[in-house]
């Protein structure tokens, strides 16, 4: 299931992390790749504390995020950036990250930074059994799409790509089943919208499955 978000980082927040950026220290993205995808990654990539921190934060304060995601752990935010020339070949993530206290990665995101016109190529293109899905975001969105898929990031040919880039431990591993949750969340957010923001029998129904299944599918 992928999910485009609007709206993670505000005006504010956007010029915030870029700025931060301009100070940051970019190496060859290749060290910190998995043995495979190492040699099909031709980028530079950096880690800003504050700049992270802005953009953990934005995505934690994003209802769609949270019902979609489930979070239960976020690896750092990386910064990625591509030139002309540089690109991110076919690969799939690792499953797990983090060293000594390892995140099982259920989910990526990529958070786009450079505003599309500024820029040509750079797709993130996401490959499926029904075919190829490319995005190419406004500045402040963000996909969220299981990182179990094989996808890419296409050649820049001019201007430059800026983004950040995460995983996400989820409470709920299994992919079909986050849907099913966040279909019923979906679902009960309408029905409390369209009954003037109050519960109604079927809303409490709805809320005792979710908590329910949330309760027997979850993992710590």
């Amino acid at each position: 299931m992928n999910i485009c978000l609007a709206g993670v980082l505000d005006a504010d927040a956007l010029q915030a992390v870029r700025a931060a950026l301009m100070h940051a220290s970019f190496a060859d993205g290749a060290s910190t790749a998995g043995w495979h995808a190492s040699k099909v990654k031709h980028n530079l990539q950096a880690t800003h504390d504050a700049a992270a921190q802005r953009v953990h934060q934005a995505l934690m304060r994003h209802p769609l995020f949270r019902s979609a995601v489930l979070p239960s752990k976020l690896r750092t935010p990386l910064f990625s950036r591509y030139l002309p020339g540089m690109s991110y070949g076919r690969h799939v993530d690792d499953a797990m990250m983090g060293g000594a206290m390892p995140l099982r990665t259920d989910i990526a995101i990529t958070v786009f930074l450079s505003d599309p016109a500024s820029y040509d190529g750079g797709e993130l293109i996401i490959e499926s059994h029904s075919g190829d899905t490319r995005y190419k975001l406004d500045a402040g969105q963000a996909i969220v799409y299981p990182a179990t898929t094989i996808h890419q990031v296409a050649p820049v040919t001019r201007g430059e790509r800026l983004a950040a880039v995460l995983w996400v431990q989820s409470l709920v591993r299994e992919p079909s089943r986050r849907e099913i949750l966040f279909d019923i969340d979906t679902a009960r957010r309408m029905l409390w919208e369209k009954a003037g923001k109050q519960a109604t029998p079927e809303f409490d129904l709805l809320s005792k499955s979710y908590a329910n299944l949330v309760r027997s599918w979850s993992e710590p």
